[in-house]
């Protein structure tokens, strides 16, 4: 579980804001689910290996069974069909949720994961496909993440190899895992002991290795042949691909028929985002046309997810720098309080950060340990409010940077556009 410290927690709620103002943009509307569901009631949308990683309490009233929130877009599935399947579609919903999962000790990740993502409900259609993944890409790029690709892939191509290869379900169920993981002596070895042929091991094996641009559908197109179940997958990468290319967002796709995400429930459309500054999966996601129809009406949707803390550490290899405010300390005996409030005030209808603190007195040695704490409460302004008889516009108050010697006296009317003129702001 993890615990932001001030600075980190300032950064990462300005990320936050950044990605769901974008969202809103694209005219996604935020739904917050509950952090607890029944087990029973949740557990129509989740696989047995994610429920088993749920952490679980007991309802004192009924006796059911609770689990913290393991996965959103089960949430909003579930909510989506008994409460809005009957609204107009396609409907647009994002979400900034924080998920728990049970994970081994120095398993490489976090069991409380704060996430921001959107869902795009109504429809089996390849514009759909497109838009959440132009949004994706416009999201990462709205927080200053230049170097990221995002592996888009068709679960239906690699499943369809699979079945035609005649594996057992179980037997299917193990090579998508090791598919997911791309461990090849794993699924090597299941291969053998489900005897299949030399040609399609190779054939399926061969799959994981197919990473790349226009080349991978010539792959992909060559080993369908005329095989609807092959061919049906790659055309609609290939028409979701020619739409993200028209979208002008290509150079950050990489075509993988390998490409797996963790959960049962994608049946078409899906894709990781991955960075050189993190090495493991920012976010993903894509389509799930059945899952919503395992808790009433079936709605054909498609959906992403980032994971916040990663997202931040790929943005500067660990949140070192930090986000450049003008934080003002206002100091007032405390007969000038009233004066000293208004003088706050102002400097915050501004969006500048203003704190009072009272004085006793005004003296050198005052003002020489004033300025110290200001710099050790990292603030970059010290503006002393003293007795005058003017009226709050024209009364005159004493600005100084904590950082060198500069000083002004300036009107209180005149107060914010010196500060804001003298230091600018720093955003991510």
């Amino acid at each position: 579980m993890v615990t932001l410290l001030p600075d980190a927690a300032q950064r990462v709620r300005h990320l936050e804001r950044v990605v769901c103002d974008g969202f809103a943009r694209w005219g996604y509307r935020e739904i917050i689910p509950p952090t607890f569901e029944y087990l029973d009631v949740l557990s129509a949308g989740l696989q047995v290996d994610i429920l088993e990683k749920c952490y679980k309490v007991a309802d004192w009233t009924t006796g059911r069974v609770f689990v913290l929130r393991p996965d959103v877009t089960a949430q909003i599935a579930k909510i989506v069909a008994m409460g809005l399947a009957g609204q107009h579609v396609p409907l647009r919903l994002s979400y900034r949720s924080t998920v728990f999962r049970y994970e081994p000790e120095h398993a490489g990740r976090e069991r409380e994961v704060f996430q921001l993502g959107c869902e795009l409900i109504g429809a089996d259609a390849a514009w759909m496909d497109a838009e959440i993944l132009v949004l994706l890409i416009d999201s990462l790029k709205a927080v200053g993440l230049t170097d990221f690709k995002v592996s888009l892939g068709h679960v239906g191509f690699y499943q369809s190899l699979l079945a035609q290869a005649g594996l057992s379900e179980r037997g299917c169920k193990q090579a998508e895992l090791a598919a997911a993981h791309k461990d090849l002596p794993k699924l090597e070895q299941l291969l053998k002991r489900e005897r299949v042929s030399h040609r399609q091991s190779r054939t399926i094996l061969g799959a994981l290795e197919q990473c790349g641009r226009e080349e991978v559908l010539e792959w992909g197109r060559a080993v369908a042949g005329r095989r609807p179940r092959l061919l049906k997958p790659i055309a609609r990468l290939a028409e979701v691909y020619a739409l993200l290319d028209a979208a002008g967002v290509r150079d950050h796709l990489l075509l993988d028929l390998g490409e797996f995400r963790g959960f049962d429930y994608y049946d078409g459309i899906v894709f990781d985002v991955f960075s050189t500054n993190v090495g493991c999966e920012l976010g993903g996601g894509g389509r799930y046309n059945h899952l919503i129809g395992r808790f009433g009406r079936d709605l054909p949707s498609t959906g992403f997810a980032l994971d916040i803390d990663r997202l931040f550490n790929a943005l500067d290899g660990g949140g070192e720098e930090k986000l450049e405010e003008q934080r003002v300390l206002v100091v007032a005996p405390a007969s000038r309080f009233q004066r000293a409030f208004r003088v706050s005030q102002l400097l915050r209808s501004h969006g500048l950060v203003a704190c009072y603190e009272p004085v006793p007195r005004w003296d050198a040695a005052r003002l020489r340990l004033i300025r110290k704490q200001a710099r050790v409460a990292d603030m970059s302004w010290v503006v002393q409010v003293g007795p005058s008889s003017a009226s709050d516009d024209d009364a005159l108050v004493t600005a100084e940077k904590t950082r060198g010697r500069a000083a002004w006296t300036v009107r209180i009317r005149e107060l914010p556009g010196l500060i804001l003129q003298q230091g600018a702001y720093a955003h991510l």
